[in-house]
């Protein structure tokens, strides 16, 4: 089973190896997280499809690091950790929420949600999910609160990044006639790959 989650070898050591405050590797580290996960950039794609500023771009990212950091910082000081199998579910599941939300599949059931307070829960789920991984590692107490706003810092660099380019690309994109229709086909992919994350996770948490 795939592992969102998964921190590699050479970067587990690396941590471990770190005795003190060291904060640039750890923003490194966070950017490098946030742009090789996968199951969050599609997420973060489905959460910018329709937005046309960057000012709400940024304000979106803003809001999926705070909620991010809170449960990367507290669940890694108090030691809380959950099964990355049931995260990793239901990031998959968030992403089939925000797709099935630009679909207007929320607008034709009447039901809506506070797009914002969505985003801000996913970023709880997603630190939750980093937390039990870092939990693993054997890691200094030295300088750990410096490293982990450093490791967050890095994971706001990176989405920024990610979401520059997707911007541009959504921009060029939509000056498309047939943008409408290729919209629905993106959103579709992006509600089925979020089937197939959360199917994959949750049947790694039945067989576990």
């Amino acid at each position: 089973m795939t592992w969102a989650h998964a921190i590699s070898e050479t970067n587990a050591r690396f941590v471990e190896a770190i005795s003190g405050p060291a904060v640039v590797p750890f923003a490194y580290l966070g950017a490098k997280h946030m742009v090789t996960g996968y199951d969050h950039l599609l997420y973060l794609v489905g959460v910018v499809f329709f937005l046309y500023r960057m000012k709400d771009v940024v304000l979106y990212v803003t809001v999926f690091t705070i909620g991010h950091s809170l449960t990367l910082l507290l669940g890694v000081l108090t030691g809380t950790g959950v099964n990355a199998y049931l995260v990793d579910g239901i990031i998959g599941l968030s992403i089939v929420y925000k797709a099935f939300e630009n679909l207007g599949g929320f607008d034709r059931v009447r039901v809506r949600f506070d797009t914002r307070m969505a985003v801000f829960v996913f970023g709880l789920v997603h630190g939750l999910g980093l937390a039990t991984k870092v939990l693993e590692l054997t890691v200094s107490e030295r300088g750990l609160v410096t490293n982990i706003l450093s490791f967050n810092l890095g994971v706001e660099v990176g989405q920024v990044l990610a979401l520059l380019i997707v911007v541009f690309v959504l921009n060029r994109w939509r000056r498309v006639a047939a943008f409408d229709q290729h919209a629905l086909l993106a959103n579709s992919f992006l509600m089925m790959s979020g089937f197939l994350l959360a199917g994959q996770q949750f049947a790694g948490l039945w067989l576990a």
